[in-house]
């Protein structure tokens, strides 16, 4: 299961629709169409926040889920600021490769067509914004409106990833791992999430596939290529498990960094990873088994020592208070048992005191009994 969304997320978490539900989703869209305004404006989602206007009619078919889609496009806050620029950009319909906005108005779009597309903040950038570090004249301000100029180039579907050759598919799992690394920084986890899992798609082995020459005629690959494969692979794992970490998916980030451990079993990163993940879930004493072990391994990681060193401490804090419960809790059984012990001392000398106090009432009843019939006698004799 993958957690709530991160609340730093400025974007609609579509991250767990299946195939079906994507597919239902595409179908009710078409089946009713949006609102059009007097200015031939499509409001796309009914509340002003994704507008698309046509600037050229296009004549081809409209792409789909998953369809790899080429496409033009200029990004452009209110005041007409240039912040985003692609030309032939290749991109994966619904697989957050653009903002959220673009994503969704391309399916409304022909081949060939231009249109205008008005995208608010929630499904831009939110309330982060976008720094840009190579072009700082591009950032993107918190909570921006953006206006894109987008022409649809051409869309095919993808091919079967058992078609496609070991260098196509090492290009596009990169690609879509350097995406999750993007929303990592952004704090977007659930959309990092599904990007590592899509990488994943293309750069897990699968039978019958990579393995072998493809359809096109490519050579198996080597050896050293599904070696390197595999070094790229594991780097999504990693990645994947300190996203799903992120969002307190404990055991979705156990299971995905086991598979880098059971292949690299002295993998630091990985065993840094499953060692914070065993801490959050209460075992401290195994966390520092695994970071100890990380810390053998990559002795200059500062980050492993200093997360040792805390580790350390607590588990010394938590045998101390364990200690000290324990004491307490013996000096609350040895004060029961004390008390248990002097009850009935007490009660023995309390029947002790009632015994002497009945021998003396009984024989001053006994003196007064003597003297009254000494009177009796007396009187009548």
């Amino acid at each position: 299961m993958d957690a709530e969304k991160s609340s730093s997320s400025s974007f609609e978490d579509l991250s767990n629709l299946n195939e079906q539900e994507r597919a239902e989703m595409n179908s009710e869209q078409q089946k009713d169409p949006p609102v059009e305004q007097k200015n031939d404006t499509m409001d796309i989602l009914g509340n002003g926040s994704l507008l698309k206007k046509v600037l050229k009619e296009g004549q081809g078919e409209r792409p789909e889920s998953r369809d790899i889609a080429v496409i033009n496009f200029t990004g452009r806050l209110e005041d007409g600021t240039l912040v985003e620029q692609e030309q032939n950009y290749v991109v994966q319909i619904d697989d957050v490769e653009v903002v959220q906005g673009l994503d969704m108005a391309l399916k409304l779009m022909n081949v060939g067509e231009q249109a205008e597309v008005v995208v608010d903040a929630r499904f831009a950038y939110g309330e982060q914004g976008l720094k840009d570090e190579d072009h700082p004249e591009r950032n993107v301000p918190p909570n921006a409106k953006i206006i894109y100029t987008v022409e649809l180039l051409s869309t095919k579907e993808e091919n079967d990833l058992e078609c496609k050759s070991y260098a196509a598919r090492k290009e596009i799992g990169n690609k879509k791992r350097l995406r999750g690394n993007f929303w990592m920084k952004r704090q977007e986890y659930n959309l990092a999430i599904q990007s590592y899992r899509r990488a994943l798609e293309y750069l897990d082995e699968s039978e019958g596939g990579i393995t072998n020459p493809t359809s096109s005629g490519d050579l198996e690959p080597t050896n050293a290529e599904l070696q390197d494969l595999l070094e790229d692979r594991m780097k999504v794992y990693n990645n994947l498990a300190l996203a799903q970490l992120k969002i307190a998916a404990y055991d979705a980030a156990s299971k995905s960094v086991d598979h880098v451990l059971q292949c690299q079993p002295n993998n630091a990163k990985a065993l840094f990873r499953k060692g914070k993940i065993m801490d959050a879930k209460g075992d401290t004493k195994a966390a520092i088994t695994l970071l100890q072990k990380a810390a053998t391994i990559d002795e200059d990681d500062k980050l492993i020592q200093s997360e040792l060193s805390k580790l350390i401490l607590k588990s010394k804090r938590e045998a101390r208070n364990e200690k000290d419960l324990y004491q307490k809790m013996l000096g609350h059984a040895q004060k029961l048992e004390q008390k248990s012990k002097a009850t009935p001392i007490t009660q023995n000398r309390e029947a002790s005191k009632f015994k002497l106090w009945g021998y003396l009432m009984g024989s001053i009843l006994i003196g007064v009994a003597g003297v009254a019939i000494y009177r009796y006698n007396n009187k009548y004799f």
